[in-house]
């Protein structure tokens, strides 16, 4: 046998166990990356901090530390329909409580026609619930047909108000639940539901599974 023949064979019972090392290496990092694609097909998606939408219009938002979970209470649309929320699983709510003598829930009306026109072909619904009383219909409906595409729903008794836990601090409130039903978002007081800050949080309780 020559020196270089030799040379090579010594060479390659040393490489032997470093190509075994190697091997098992790539295999196992080979495994990890299958098994984090398996993970994120599968798993489903995490709830999502939507403290970071606290800001600008949304700046007086409240974001519970654990999701709430919506009350029971019967409502009714334009037709004099009994609903709960619940009818609406599936879909992420605005809910927003009002009145035709509140001021302030006049003035964001239009931002919520707003944004659920942005939104009409995606799981999104915005509930403008009356606790106007039946003398003041017509103007709940002149509200409504002021700012398409929202329509008619009425609490007359104020049952959603004191209901809610904790209760409505006052009116306008606002209450975001995410498909699921819980409560994860609410806004005492105005707020601009057009704005980007809002279209986002929509945006991201709509990418929840």
């Amino acid at each position: 046998m020559s020196e270089f023949q030799s040379d090579r064979e010594e060479a390659a019972r040393k490489l032997g166990p470093l190509k075994w090392v190697i091997g098992a290496v790539l295999l196992i990092g080979v495994a990890a990356v299958l098994y984090v694609i398996a993970q994120a097909s599968f798993k489903p998606a995490g709830v999502v901090d939507l403290k970071e939408f606290k800001k600008a219009s949304l700046e007086k938002l409240d974001v519970p530390a654990q999701p709430r979970a919506a009350p029971l209470t019967v409502f009714t649309d334009g037709a004099g329909k009994e609903l709960t929320l619940a009818d609406f699983k599936g879909q992420v709510v605005v809910m927003n409580l009002w009145a035709t003598w509140c001021a302030p829930c006049k003035k964001e009306m239009p931002t919520l026609g707003k944004l659920q026109a942005a939104y009409a072909t995606q799981p999104l619904k915005v509930l403008p619930i009356s606790v106007d009383k039946d003398v003041d219909l017509n103007l709940v409906q002149a509200e409504m047909a002021a700012n398409p595409p929202l329509q008619v729903y009425r609490d007359k008794n104020y049952k959603m108000s004191f209901d809610l836990e904790p209760r409505a601090a006052g009116y306008p409130t606002t209450v975001v639940y995410d498909k699921q039903g819980r409560e994860r978002a609410r806004m005492s007081g105005e707020a601009d539901w057009s704005s980007p800050e809002a279209r986002a949080l929509v945006e991201a309780l709509l990418r929840e599974h």
